[in-house]
Protein backbone atom coordinates (compact mmCIF):
# COMPACT_ATOMS: atom_id res chain seq x y z
CA UNK A 1 0.00 0.00 0.00
CA UNK A 2 1.08 3.40 -0.94
CA UNK A 3 2.02 5.60 1.90
CA UNK A 4 -0.84 8.38 2.68
CA UNK A 5 1.12 12.11 2.68
CA UNK A 6 1.06 13.54 6.12
CA UNK A 7 -1.64 16.62 6.57
CA UNK A 8 -1.09 19.99 5.94
CA UNK A 9 -0.51 20.92 9.54
CA UNK A 10 2.67 19.21 10.19
CA UNK A 11 4.50 20.41 7.07
CA UNK A 12 7.97 21.48 8.14
CA UNK A 13 8.99 24.82 8.18
CA UNK A 14 11.80 26.83 6.70
CA UNK A 15 14.16 26.54 9.29
CA UNK A 16 13.14 22.73 10.36
CA UNK A 17 13.85 22.02 6.35
CA UNK A 18 17.12 23.51 6.56
CA UNK A 19 18.11 21.69 9.77
CA UNK A 20 17.36 18.54 8.30
CA UNK A 21 20.72 18.75 6.06
CA UNK A 22 22.63 21.79 7.82
CA UNK A 23 23.38 21.00 11.63
CA UNK A 24 24.10 24.59 13.57
CA UNK A 25 26.62 23.06 15.96
CA UNK A 26 29.13 21.47 12.87
CA UNK A 27 31.56 23.92 11.45
CA UNK A 28 31.86 24.91 8.13
CA UNK A 29 29.76 27.09 5.54
CA UNK A 30 26.01 27.42 3.72
CA UNK A 31 25.28 29.64 0.94
CA UNK A 32 21.89 31.39 0.37
CA UNK A 33 20.90 33.13 -2.91
CA UNK A 34 18.49 35.60 -3.25
CA UNK A 35 16.43 37.78 -5.76
CA UNK A 36 15.94 41.50 -5.05
CA UNK A 37 11.98 42.28 -4.97
CA UNK A 38 11.81 45.09 -6.85
CA UNK A 39 13.18 42.90 -9.88
CA UNK A 40 10.86 40.07 -10.36
CA UNK A 41 7.83 41.28 -11.93
CA UNK A 42 6.48 42.72 -14.75
CA UNK A 43 8.70 43.33 -18.22
CA UNK A 44 11.61 44.31 -15.83
CA UNK A 45 15.08 42.86 -16.26
CA UNK A 46 16.39 40.18 -14.98
CA UNK A 47 15.82 40.05 -11.22
CA UNK A 48 19.07 40.94 -9.89
CA UNK A 49 20.69 37.87 -7.83
CA UNK A 50 22.70 38.52 -4.44
CA UNK A 51 24.74 35.42 -3.07
CA UNK A 52 26.02 35.26 0.52
CA UNK A 53 27.47 32.30 2.53
CA UNK A 54 27.27 32.05 6.07
CA UNK A 55 28.52 29.89 8.93
CA UNK A 56 26.43 26.92 10.00
CA UNK A 57 26.70 28.39 13.51
CA UNK A 58 24.44 31.51 12.69
CA UNK A 59 21.69 29.19 10.57
CA UNK A 60 18.88 29.62 12.61
CA UNK A 61 19.35 33.20 12.79
CA UNK A 62 19.97 34.03 9.33
CA UNK A 63 16.68 31.88 8.32
CA UNK A 64 14.30 33.79 10.75
CA UNK A 65 15.48 37.18 9.43
CA UNK A 66 14.73 36.18 5.57
CA UNK A 67 12.38 38.06 3.40
CA UNK A 68 9.77 34.87 2.78
CA UNK A 69 8.37 37.26 -0.50
CA UNK A 70 11.11 37.17 -2.46
CA UNK A 71 12.86 34.46 -4.64
CA UNK A 72 15.16 32.57 -2.40
CA UNK A 73 17.71 29.53 -3.09
CA UNK A 74 19.71 27.33 -0.48
CA UNK A 75 22.64 25.45 -0.72
CA UNK A 76 22.43 21.37 0.05
CA UNK A 77 25.61 20.83 0.87
CA UNK A 78 28.25 22.18 3.26
CA UNK A 79 31.52 23.51 2.42
CA UNK A 80 34.64 24.58 4.47
CA UNK A 81 35.16 27.92 2.85
CA UNK A 82 33.05 30.36 2.19
CA UNK A 83 31.39 29.63 -1.21
CA UNK A 84 29.53 26.72 -2.74
CA UNK A 85 32.86 25.63 -5.42
CA UNK A 86 33.48 21.49 -5.81
CA UNK A 87 36.79 22.49 -4.82
CA UNK A 88 35.45 23.91 -1.70
CA UNK A 89 33.02 20.83 -0.86
CA UNK A 90 33.06 19.74 2.82
CA UNK A 91 30.32 17.36 3.22
CA UNK A 92 26.72 16.21 1.61
CA UNK A 93 23.82 15.13 3.83
CA UNK A 94 21.52 14.23 1.63
CA UNK A 95 20.83 13.10 -1.84
CA UNK A 96 18.04 14.97 -3.85
CA UNK A 97 16.17 15.10 -7.65
CA UNK A 98 14.75 18.59 -8.96
CA UNK A 99 11.54 17.80 -11.12
CA UNK A 100 10.39 20.24 -13.36
CA UNK A 101 6.94 18.16 -13.90
CA UNK A 102 5.84 21.82 -15.55
CA UNK A 103 7.64 20.68 -18.42
CA UNK A 104 5.89 16.81 -18.28
CA UNK A 105 2.40 15.46 -19.20
CA UNK A 106 2.29 15.81 -15.69
CA UNK A 107 2.28 19.82 -15.16
CA UNK A 108 -1.23 20.46 -15.10
CA UNK A 109 -2.13 18.21 -11.90
CA UNK A 110 -2.47 19.84 -8.75
CA UNK A 111 0.63 19.00 -6.16
CA UNK A 112 -1.33 16.45 -4.10
CA UNK A 113 -2.28 15.10 -7.34
CA UNK A 114 1.39 14.80 -8.54
CA UNK A 115 2.68 13.94 -5.70
CA UNK A 116 0.94 10.53 -5.60
CA UNK A 117 1.99 10.16 -9.21
CA UNK A 118 5.36 10.71 -8.24
CA UNK A 119 5.76 8.01 -5.13
CA UNK A 120 4.05 5.52 -7.24
CA UNK A 121 6.60 5.62 -9.76
CA UNK A 122 9.04 5.49 -7.10
CA UNK A 123 7.71 2.13 -6.47
CA UNK A 124 7.57 1.14 -10.08
CA UNK A 125 10.93 1.98 -10.71
CA UNK A 126 12.87 0.34 -7.18
CA UNK A 127 13.61 3.37 -5.88
CA UNK A 128 13.60 4.34 -2.43
CA UNK A 129 10.80 6.58 -1.01
CA UNK A 130 12.64 9.96 -0.38
CA UNK A 131 12.55 11.33 3.06
CA UNK A 132 10.52 14.51 1.87
CA UNK A 133 8.82 15.99 -1.42
CA UNK A 134 8.72 19.86 -1.53
CA UNK A 135 6.45 21.94 -3.47
CA UNK A 136 8.81 24.53 -5.34
CA UNK A 137 5.62 26.34 -6.88
CA UNK A 138 5.77 25.11 -9.89
CA UNK A 139 7.47 21.63 -9.54
CA UNK A 140 8.92 19.32 -6.75
CA UNK A 141 12.00 18.29 -4.68
CA UNK A 142 12.49 15.21 -3.80
CA UNK A 143 14.90 14.67 -0.98
CA UNK A 144 16.51 11.40 0.37
CA UNK A 145 18.33 12.09 3.91
CA UNK A 146 21.23 10.00 4.82
CA UNK A 147 22.15 8.91 8.15
CA UNK A 148 25.48 10.47 8.54
CA UNK A 149 26.87 12.67 5.71
CA UNK A 150 29.18 11.86 3.37
CA UNK A 151 32.83 13.23 3.37
CA UNK A 152 34.14 14.94 0.26
CA UNK A 153 36.29 11.96 -0.51
CA UNK A 154 33.18 10.10 -1.48
CA UNK A 155 32.04 12.96 -3.88
CA UNK A 156 32.60 10.62 -6.71
CA UNK A 157 30.12 7.80 -5.81
CA UNK A 158 27.52 10.03 -4.71
CA UNK A 159 27.82 11.58 -7.94
CA UNK A 160 26.89 8.05 -9.25
CA UNK A 161 23.51 7.68 -7.56
CA UNK A 162 22.47 11.43 -8.42
CA UNK A 163 23.23 10.31 -11.90
CA UNK A 164 21.36 7.10 -11.49
CA UNK A 165 17.81 8.87 -9.17
CA UNK A 166 17.85 11.56 -12.18
CA UNK A 167 17.72 8.60 -14.91
CA UNK A 168 14.58 6.88 -13.13
CA UNK A 169 13.01 9.76 -12.69
CA UNK A 170 13.02 11.31 -16.08
CA UNK A 171 9.25 10.99 -16.80
CA UNK A 172 8.62 13.91 -13.88
CA UNK A 173 11.25 16.17 -15.29
CA UNK A 174 14.26 15.25 -13.45
CA UNK A 175 17.00 18.26 -14.52
CA UNK A 176 20.30 15.84 -15.30
CA UNK A 177 21.52 19.79 -14.61
CA UNK A 178 20.99 19.89 -10.92
CA UNK A 179 22.16 17.34 -9.30
CA UNK A 180 25.83 18.56 -8.94
CA UNK A 181 26.86 19.24 -5.12
CA UNK A 182 27.12 22.94 -5.61
CA UNK A 183 23.41 22.83 -6.37
CA UNK A 184 21.05 25.41 -4.72
CA UNK A 185 17.31 24.97 -4.67
CA UNK A 186 14.09 26.80 -3.55
CA UNK A 187 14.29 27.47 0.36
CA UNK A 188 10.73 26.58 1.77
CA UNK A 189 8.62 29.13 3.26
CA UNK A 190 9.38 31.46 0.15
CA UNK A 191 7.45 32.57 -2.44
CA UNK A 192 8.40 31.61 -6.35
CA UNK A 193 7.45 34.69 -8.16
CA UNK A 194 7.04 32.85 -11.40
CA UNK A 195 3.98 30.88 -10.23
CA UNK A 196 3.27 33.47 -6.92
CA UNK A 197 3.21 29.94 -5.22
CA UNK A 198 4.71 29.36 -1.90
CA UNK A 199 7.33 26.37 -1.24
CA UNK A 200 6.18 23.97 1.02
CA UNK A 201 6.37 20.73 2.11
CA UNK A 202 3.91 18.33 0.56
CA UNK A 203 5.07 14.90 2.45
CA UNK A 204 7.48 13.68 4.84
CA UNK A 205 8.59 10.16 5.61
CA UNK A 206 8.80 9.09 9.38
CA UNK A 207 10.45 6.58 10.72
CA UNK A 208 11.12 6.08 14.68
CA UNK A 209 9.23 9.44 15.42
CA UNK A 210 11.75 11.65 13.37
CA UNK A 211 11.93 12.19 9.53
CA UNK A 212 13.11 8.96 7.74
CA UNK A 213 17.37 8.86 6.66
CA UNK A 214 19.13 6.35 4.89
CA UNK A 215 22.64 5.05 5.30
CA UNK A 216 24.35 6.22 1.89
CA UNK A 217 25.82 2.59 1.06
CA UNK A 218 22.38 0.98 1.44
CA UNK A 219 21.19 3.84 -1.29
CA UNK A 220 23.72 3.52 -3.45
CA UNK A 221 23.39 -0.72 -3.30
CA UNK A 222 19.82 0.11 -3.95
CA UNK A 223 20.26 2.52 -6.93
CA UNK A 224 23.55 1.72 -8.82
CA UNK A 225 23.31 -1.07 -11.80
CA UNK A 226 26.09 -3.27 -9.95
CA UNK A 227 27.10 -3.64 -6.74
CA UNK A 228 30.52 -3.29 -5.20
CA UNK A 229 31.16 -6.98 -5.39
CA UNK A 230 30.26 -7.28 -8.87
CA UNK A 231 31.80 -4.37 -10.13
CA UNK A 232 35.27 -6.03 -8.56
CA UNK A 233 34.48 -9.50 -9.94
CA UNK A 234 33.34 -7.73 -13.60
CA UNK A 235 37.01 -6.50 -13.74
CA UNK A 236 38.74 -9.69 -13.19
CA UNK A 237 40.03 -11.55 -16.58
CA UNK A 238 37.45 -13.76 -17.70
CA UNK A 239 39.92 -16.63 -18.61
CA UNK A 240 41.54 -15.70 -14.71
CA UNK A 241 41.57 -18.43 -12.01
CA UNK A 242 39.41 -17.39 -8.96
CA UNK A 243 41.42 -16.73 -6.01
CA UNK A 244 40.16 -18.76 -2.68
CA UNK A 245 38.40 -16.50 -0.50
CA UNK A 246 41.52 -16.21 2.45
CA UNK A 247 40.10 -14.31 6.57
CA UNK A 248 42.68 -12.15 7.42
CA UNK A 249 42.87 -11.66 11.24
CA UNK A 250 42.30 -8.16 12.76
CA UNK A 251 42.21 -4.49 11.19
CA UNK A 252 39.35 -2.68 9.90
CA UNK A 253 37.71 -3.71 6.52
CA UNK A 254 35.34 -1.23 6.57
CA UNK A 255 34.87 1.60 4.07
CA UNK A 256 36.55 -0.23 1.33
CA UNK A 257 35.79 1.66 -2.02
CA UNK A 258 35.69 0.26 -5.32
CA UNK A 259 38.41 1.25 -7.77
CA UNK A 260 36.74 3.78 -10.39
CA UNK A 261 38.56 5.88 -12.90
CA UNK A 262 36.44 8.78 -11.72
CA UNK A 263 37.10 8.30 -8.16
CA UNK A 264 40.65 7.80 -9.11
CA UNK A 265 40.72 11.27 -10.82
CA UNK A 266 38.92 12.89 -7.38
CA UNK A 267 41.89 11.12 -5.51
CA UNK A 268 44.51 12.62 -7.37
CA UNK A 269 43.09 15.92 -6.88
CA UNK A 270 42.84 15.66 -3.47
CA UNK A 271 46.84 14.62 -3.35
CA UNK A 272 48.06 17.57 -5.56
CA UNK A 273 45.94 19.73 -3.14
CA UNK A 274 47.66 17.91 -0.34
CA UNK A 275 51.40 18.64 -1.92
CA UNK A 276 50.55 22.24 -2.32
CA UNK A 277 49.81 22.36 1.64
CA UNK A 278 52.71 20.42 2.48
CA UNK A 279 54.88 22.63 0.74
CA UNK A 280 53.63 25.66 1.89
CA UNK A 281 52.43 26.86 -1.54
CA UNK A 282 48.50 27.54 0.21
CA UNK A 283 50.52 30.17 2.40
CA UNK A 284 53.15 31.46 0.76
CA UNK A 285 52.08 31.09 -3.48
CA UNK A 286 53.49 28.59 -5.86
CA UNK A 287 56.71 29.33 -7.33
CA UNK A 288 56.77 30.44 -11.12
CA UNK A 289 57.44 27.58 -13.28
CA UNK A 290 54.80 25.53 -11.86
CA UNK A 291 51.67 27.25 -11.73
CA UNK A 292 50.46 26.07 -15.31
CA UNK A 293 51.24 22.74 -14.62
CA UNK A 294 49.84 22.42 -11.50
CA UNK A 295 46.28 24.23 -12.21
CA UNK A 296 46.26 21.85 -15.35
CA UNK A 297 45.94 18.69 -13.79
CA UNK A 298 44.09 19.43 -10.89
CA UNK A 299 41.18 21.01 -12.91
CA UNK A 300 41.76 17.97 -15.66
CA UNK A 301 41.36 15.59 -12.81
CA UNK A 302 38.33 18.07 -11.46
CA UNK A 303 36.69 17.53 -14.82
CA UNK A 304 37.60 13.45 -15.00
CA UNK A 305 35.84 13.00 -11.89
CA UNK A 306 32.83 13.99 -13.24
CA UNK A 307 32.30 16.63 -10.34
CA UNK A 308 31.42 19.81 -12.42
CA UNK A 309 30.28 20.20 -16.14
CA UNK A 310 32.39 22.14 -18.44
CA UNK A 311 30.36 25.43 -17.78
CA UNK A 312 31.43 25.41 -14.34
CA UNK A 313 34.96 25.51 -15.20
CA UNK A 314 35.76 28.86 -14.90
CA UNK A 315 34.22 29.36 -11.74
CA UNK A 316 36.04 25.94 -10.14
CA UNK A 317 39.29 27.44 -11.34
CA UNK A 318 39.40 30.30 -9.82
CA UNK A 319 38.95 29.05 -6.58
CA UNK A 320 41.15 26.53 -6.94
CA UNK A 321 43.53 29.52 -8.39
CA UNK A 322 43.47 31.66 -4.57
CA UNK A 323 44.57 28.62 -3.06
CA UNK A 324 47.96 28.74 -4.35
CA UNK A 325 48.79 31.79 -6.56
CA UNK A 326 45.84 34.61 -5.92
CA UNK A 327 47.86 36.94 -8.62
CA UNK A 328 48.03 34.24 -11.32
CA UNK A 329 44.26 35.30 -12.62
CA UNK A 330 45.29 36.38 -16.28
CA UNK A 331 47.20 33.28 -17.05
CA UNK A 332 44.51 30.73 -16.02
CA UNK A 333 42.82 31.98 -19.62
CA UNK A 334 45.28 30.11 -21.46
CA UNK A 335 45.27 26.60 -19.02
CA UNK A 336 41.30 26.88 -19.44
CA UNK A 337 41.28 27.52 -23.16
CA UNK A 338 42.40 23.72 -24.25
CA UNK A 339 40.65 22.01 -21.36
CA UNK A 340 37.42 23.67 -21.98
CA UNK A 341 37.37 22.31 -25.45
CA UNK A 342 38.42 18.21 -24.45
CA UNK A 343 35.73 18.99 -21.60
CA UNK A 344 32.74 19.59 -23.94
CA UNK A 345 33.47 16.47 -26.17
CA UNK A 346 34.15 14.50 -23.01
CA UNK A 347 30.42 15.56 -21.77
CA UNK A 348 29.20 14.92 -25.47
CA UNK A 349 30.77 11.39 -25.25
CA UNK A 350 33.82 11.66 -27.59
CA UNK A 351 35.97 9.20 -27.23
CA UNK A 352 39.85 8.62 -28.74
CA UNK A 353 41.31 5.78 -29.93
CA UNK A 354 44.50 4.65 -29.50
CA UNK A 355 46.42 1.14 -30.12
CA UNK A 356 43.46 -0.34 -29.37
CA UNK A 357 42.08 1.13 -26.47
CA UNK A 358 39.42 4.05 -26.26
CA UNK A 359 40.48 7.05 -24.20
CA UNK A 360 38.19 10.20 -22.73
CA UNK A 361 39.60 13.46 -24.86
CA UNK A 362 40.76 14.49 -21.34
CA UNK A 363 44.40 14.04 -20.22
CA UNK A 364 44.45 10.51 -18.66
CA UNK A 365 47.94 10.07 -17.80
CA UNK A 366 49.29 6.42 -16.92
CA UNK A 367 49.29 4.91 -13.21
CA UNK A 368 52.86 4.67 -12.63
CA UNK A 369 52.96 9.15 -12.80
CA UNK A 370 49.21 9.97 -12.24
CA UNK A 371 50.08 13.22 -13.46
CA UNK A 372 54.35 14.36 -13.58
CA UNK A 373 52.87 17.58 -12.57
CA UNK A 374 55.44 18.52 -10.05
CA UNK A 375 58.72 18.43 -9.07
CA UNK A 376 59.94 19.92 -5.54
CA UNK A 377 61.23 23.47 -6.57
CA UNK A 378 65.07 24.76 -5.78
CA UNK A 379 65.35 26.49 -3.13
Amino acid sequence: MQPQPEPLPSLLARLDEAALYHRAEDRGFFTLLWAEPDATSGHRPPALKIQRAYRLDVLPQIIAALDPERDTWISQAEFHKPNRRIVHLLRLGLCFVDLDTYKTPHGESRPETLLGRFLGHCGDEDVPLPSLVIYSGRGLQAKWLLERPLPRAALPRWNAVQKELVARLAPFGADPGARDASRVLRLVDTVNTRSGERVRVLWVQRHAEDVRRYPFEWLAETLLPVSREAFQLKRQPPTAPRTPLQVIPGGKTGNLRVFSGRQLAWDRLEDLRKLAQRRGWTEHGIPHGYRSKYVHWCLNFLLLSGAIPANQLYLEAQALVREVCPDFDKDVRSVLSTLYRKAKAYEAGERIEFNGRTYPPLYTPPQSHPARPIRRARR
